[in-house]
């Protein structure tokens, strides 16, 4: 019987000593894992706009601004008024063609004949932690897709 009461409340100081860590472990994970999901996100985004773009002329104007919705808001008419990701905004989005950008996207030689390309970045776009004093705010890298567009 005296064994159990010099026992007593044990786990409790050891809980009190691990329960730091584990709490910090948890958030550091959730928020690794919330970065992943939002690089993730303009990834999709990019290749979604940029899949767009390739199966129109390049050089149309209408079909810059319709991928820079189809980036931030995910629809092509910007109707939608909620972004994918917060703070994503339309100024982050950029596109490349042979149009404007002759020297690096028109008619580059393959080995099956020579193809225009169209690009769609992304530049500048900020992750936000939601537990800063464990995982501080990053920029992300420009994100970019180039596919072939038609001639």
């Amino acid at each position: 019987m005296k064994r159990m009461r010099r026992q007593r409340g044990v786990a409790s100081v050891e809980l009190g000593f691990l329960i730091i860590p584990l709490l910090l472990l948890t958030f550091g994970t959730t928020e690794f894992g919330r970065a992943i999901y939002q690089y993730n996100t303009l990834a999709k985004a990019s290749r979604d706009a940029t899949r767009f773009l390739s199966g129109q002329a390049p050089g149309d104007a209408g079909d810059t601004a319709t991928a820079q919705c189809l980036v931030v808001y995910g629809d092509a008419t910007c109707t939608n008024t909620t972004p994918l990701l917060p703070g994503l905004t339309t100024s982050m989005v950029t596109v490349c063609d042979s149009v404007s950008c002759p020297s690096t996207h028109q008619s580059q030689t393959t080995g099956s004949g020579a193809i225009n390309l169209v690009t769609v970045t992304i530049s500048g776009y900020q992750f936000t932690s939601l537990v800063p004093f464990i995982a501080s705010n990053m920029t992300f890298n420009d994100i970019h897709t180039t596919m072939r567009q038609i001639l």
